[in-house]
């Protein structure tokens, strides 16, 4: 495939926070979802936004997992840990942010499937030793790598073929990756060695699932659909040429947010947020329209601020991943991996079903309602210690 691969600006974390908690982080939940970039007094977390006040990336993801928020670190350390600090020291402890930091990798391609790019794009960095988490949305893929794994990330991509464009600062393949494993060096080797191939890399995988007692489940009723908010230049006023300075404007008044925005968007996630929705992922990055993976009952709320398959009806497969470390490595590829060669995807073309949805504790395999079931059917019997 040909694709396009950058690393985001800054530095970010991952946040977990139980359930039964949602209430008490609704507020800053909402305040790094809404963010008053012009206001003096948050100038430490607008670290995090862009000149015109949007979030290089923010993902927000409540399922019946759990709570999982990746924001820039600015905004987990200046948002999210004083409300953690003001909770009771047993309840706060049931909190996390994770003490390593993460890159961000935007991954922009054509000209291959859902599934196949899963596999394309986690597989290589499996088999390197790099744990990563992975977002699809609407328009785009992104992967978080750890910081400090950012050579070992260059080095697979080099190994693959891909070369870095400096006038762009991405890295770029011009023509489909290379299914053969390239070599690679990591300053920090991982403790255990990385398996030698993506048959091995599945074998770990579900040996390490086992091990830890992952169970794979559907929520009873749950159906969800992709869609993204409306592209903002096509809201824009053309008789007036948007200003992206936070100094105030000619009339003395500061260009806020909600200038270049759907309200109408926004409202509407505030009015699904305030009742604490089953299962709703919405991901803001810098170059896109905001995404959304929402559960069917809420789309009525949205009106038409949404634009994508509203008539789709895609089921998540959960794994509760709570017992594995954030280093644990290869769970996105050797899933996917599994199930596109189990299921006959690739032949059949479902693969073009298959994305990933990776929170701070938990994953979820997304396919549609028939081929989840057949997918269920298909990791219960690898999961099962009888």
């Amino acid at each position: 495939m040909n694709a396009q691969i950058s690393f985001l600006d800054g530095t970010f974390r991952l946040i977990h926070i139980p359930l039964n908690l949602y209430p008490n982080f609704l507020q800053p939940i909402l305040q790094v979802l809404l963010p008053q970039g012009g206001d003096d007094s948050l100038a430490h977390e607008a670290e995090g936004l862009s000149i015109d006040n949007k979030h290089g990336f923010l993902n927000i993801s409540i399922t019946p997992v759990e709570v999982s928020v990746v924001c820039h670190s600015n905004w987990a350390r200046n948002v999210f840990e004083p409300v953690i600090k003001r909770l009771p020291s047993n309840v706060s402890k049931t909190v996390t942010i994770s003490k390593d930091s993460y890159l961000i990798l935007s991954v922009i391609s054509a000209g291959m499937d859902a599934g196949s790019r899963v596999m394309d794009l986690t597989s290589p960095l499996a088999l390197a030793g790099v744990p990563i988490f992975f977002i699809t949305t609407y328009y785009s893929d992104f992967i978080l790598v750890p910081s400090k794994d950012r050579h070992t990330v260059v080095q697979v991509l080099l190994a693959r073929n891909f070369e870095f464009d400096k006038d762009e600062s991405v890295y770029v393949s011009p023509s489909a990756m290379s299914h053969v494993r390239g070599k690679s060096q990591s300053s920090d080797p991982p403790l255990t060695p990385p398996p030698s191939s993506v048959a091995e890399l599945q074998v770990r995988t579900f040996d390490l699932l086992k091990k830890r007692n992952v169970v794979p489940y559907i929520e009873p009723y749950l159906s969800l659909v992709l869609c993204s908010g409306r592209d903002p230049s096509q809201m824009i006023d053309y008789n007036h040429r948007p200003n992206l300075s936070r100094r105030p404007s000619g009339n003395g008044h500061r260009r806020s947010w909600l200038d270049n925005v759907d309200t109408k968007l926004y409202t509407s996630l505030i009015s699904v947020l305030a009742k604490q929705p089953r299962f709703l992922s919405i991901t803001l990055a810098q170059e896109d329209p905001p995404s959304l993976l929402l559960d069917k009952e809420h789309l009525g709320v949205f009106g038409d601020s949404l634009v994508g398959d509203t008539e789709g009806d895609l089921v998540p497969i959960f794994l509760d991943l709570v017992n594995l470390p954030l280093e644990a490595t290869g769970i996105v590829s050797g899933v996917a991996g599994k199930l596109i060669s189990e299921m006959g995807m690739e032949e059949t073309g479902v693969s073009s079903e298959l994305s990933y949805l990776s929170t701070a504790r938990a994953g979820a395999v997304i396919l549609s309602g028939q081929q989840s079931m057949m997918a269920l059917e298909v990791l219960r019997p690898l999961l099962s210690k009888e």
